[in-house]
This record gives C-alpha cells, sequence and structure tokens, in this order.
C-alpha cells in the first residue's frame, strides 16, 4: 500500500544572523538585493532606449530612500493602532527590519524621489518610468521572500503539498480567534499545535510578479510600447495579483473589513481603474513610442554639443589673442623703428 507523505515548505528557524556584534537580517538583505536588481535590470533597458549607463543609478539615489520611507509611512499610517494604539510602542514605528513596507507607499512617494532625479538630469519622466516598472516586479519578487523569513504575511491555513510552515510564536491574532485554530487546538488533544500551515502568499506573489515581468517585456516588443503605457501595465498586472492574493490572507491587519473587503484589496481595485484609464488615454494621445528620452535641450548629445562650443569658442578667443599680440608687437616695432630714424 502506498503512503502519501506531505510535503510542505518550511519556514527559516532564524531570520537573523551576527557577525560579531552586526546583525544581519534575511528581510533586509531580500530588500537589498531587490534594489540592485531593478536598478541593474532599468539600467539595461535604460540603454536601449538610448539613454546613458549609469542615469538610472543616478535617478535611484533619489527613489530608494523615498521609496522606503513612503513604503513604511503607508504601513504606519493603514496600521497606525500597532504603533500608536493602546499598548503600541511609537518608537517601533521605526523599526524597518521588523517588517511592514507598503508597496503603494513606496512606489508612489518613490516617483516622486524618480522625478526629482530625472529633472535634475533632464530626463523625460515618462520613459524613465517605462524603463524602471518591470524591474520593479522582480524586486518585489525578491523582495516578498523577506516575509518567508520573517514568518508573516501568510494566507488561510490549507493542508496542501506546498503548504507553508508557520510556529507556533508568529501565529497571527486572526489565526488564534478563528474556527481554524479552534479545531487544531481539539485535535492536538486541547494543547496549541507547535506549528500549522497556510498558504505560502509570499510564493504566490513571488510567482505572480515574475510572470507579470514577462508579460510585459512581451507586450512591450510586440507592440513598441511607450509613454508611460509599461508603468500602467505594470500597476494593472500587480493589482490583479495582488488583489485576490491579499483576499486570502489572514495576518493582522487594521483595516481588514473596508465595505467587506480589505482595504489594500480597494486600493488594487482603484489603482487598476485609474492605470486602465490612462492606458487608454495615452494610446489615443500619444500612439507610438517616444524616440527622445530627455528633455528638449538636454541630454548627452547636447552637452557634447556644448563642450564643443565651449572648445570652440575657447580656441576662437585664443586665436583673437594671438591676432591682438602680433598687432601690438608690428605696433611696438614701428614705434621703435622711427624712434631709431629720429
Amino acid at each position: 500500500m502506498l503512503q502519501l507523505i506531505t510535503a510542505t515548505i518550511p519556514s527559516p528557524a532564524n531570520g537573523v544572523w551576527h557577525l560579531g556584534p552586526f546583525p544581519l537580517r534575511g528581510y533586509a538583505l531580500c530588500i537589498i538585493l531587490g534594489i540592485v536588481v531593478a536598478i541593474w535590470i532599468g539600467e539595461r533597458r535604460w540603454q536601449a532606449r538610448g539613454g546613458q549607463f549609469g542615469e538610472m543609478q543616478d535617478v535611484a539615489i533619489w527613489a530608494v530612500p523615498f521609496g522606503l520611507v513612503g513604503a513604511r509611512l503607508y504601513h504606519v499610517a493603514t496600521d497606525w493602532q500597532n504603533y500608536f494604539g493602546e499598548g503600541g510602542e511609537p518608537i517601533e514605528a521605526l523599526y524597518v527590519w521588523q517588517g511592514g513596507l507598503g508597496i503603494w507607499g513606496g512606489v508612489g512617494l518613490g516617483a516622486v524621489g524618480a522625478w526629482i532625479g530625472a529633472r535634475r538630469k533632464g530626463i523625460r519622466v515618462a520613459p524613465m518610468l517605462d524603463a524602471l516598472a518591470p524591474g520593479v516586479l522582480v524586486a518585489q519578487a525578491i523582495g516578498r521572500w523577506g516575509n518567508w523569513f520573517n514568518q508573516e504575511l501568510y494566507g488561510r491555513p490549507t493542508d496542501l503539498p506546498w503548504a507553508l510552515e508557520i510556529d507556533r510564536d508568529h501565529f497571527s491574532s486572526a489565526y488564534e480567534s478563528s474556527k481554524d485554530y479552534q479545531d487544531a487546538v481539539l485535535a492536538n488533544g486541547g494543547v496549541p499545535p507547535d506549528m500549522a500551515t497556510f498558504h505560502p502568499t509570499f510564493l504566490y506573489e513571488c510567482l505572480w510578479n515574475l510572470a507579470a515581468f514577462a508579460l510585459i517585456i512581451w507586450l512591450e516588443r510586440r507592440f513598441r510600447l511607450g509613454h508611460g503605457r509599461v508603468m500602467a501595465v505594470y500597476v494593472m498586472a500587480y493589482t490583479v495579483g495582488r488583489g485576490w492574493i491579499e483576499y486570502i490572507r489572514i495576518d493582522d491587519v487594521q483595516l481588514d473589513d473596508v465595505l467587506g473587503l480589505r482595504f489594500n484589496v480597494w486600493t488594487s481595485i482603484v489603482l487598476f481603474v485609474v492605470a486602465a484609464a490612462y492606458f487608454v488615454w495615452s494610446l489615443r494621445k500619444h500612439p507610438g513610442r517616444e524616440e527622445e528620452v530627455y528633455v528638449d535641450g538636454r541630454g548627452p548629445d547636447r552637452a557634447a554639443d556644448t563642450r564643443d562650443g565651449v572648445e570652440d569658442d575657447a580656441q576662437d578667443d585664443a586665436q583673437d589673442d594671438a591676432q591682438d599680440d602680433a598687432q601690438d608687437d608690428a605696433g611696438r616695432d614701428v614705434t621703435d623703428e622711427a624712434s631709431t630714424s629720429e
């Protein structure tokens, strides 16, 4: 008789390692790796659009800090009771390493930072966002593994073969107040189980984001998307996935029931509609893809022309000075000869 062995995804027993007094956190490493990969992809795509290598790194200097601050602000604003409510510790609002980054705060404020960086470099915003958007999906896919290290943001209980193991110390209060938890306690002889299995929503979102990345790359090459439409497709693709994944999560959130849905589900719905409307408007207003990625009068070609002009002016000035000196010398020679004749 064959015996079925249920396979599950184990969670790491520890998400922090220490190098002497310095902690290395799995969550932070995933975020950092995702940022590096996103910048690398963005640089390659920007060069393919006609931009210069290194400019997306310059933009990232502004976008990344703005994005991290925005992501944390969004999380704290939508779960403020955890920090400022009864029993909360306001200082923990700064503990980013413990998890809690809201993607839409990161995208929104990160875009503001990218806009600042783009203006300083003379870069058009729409093609820049189109170049960066697919890489952001890959960064999000990598960053989701930070939730695995922290044993957080998992889905409903399940016994599927790919279920995620979560230990008792990381059970959410939403799970502990559910009938599933009560049944698990009864099945364990009235004692809380040491471990339970849940939907690995971090893995679902990781795979969804990678699939969305591949879809966007194909659509862009097939239809030559431009004028911000790659960014719009990114928003639409991500919100569709985030909507159904958010629906099956049971983590503790303050805005868990807003007109029957989680606040983040409503956010996904609204942003999908806005992105779709922009896509249609942009397609009618600006068909095709823009050829120039720099603001008029800016960019490497303009800078080269400016340098050439400066060099030409310097050469002209040098020639004029030489001619003036020659004329002065000739005048002095004539005067000297006249004086000698006298």
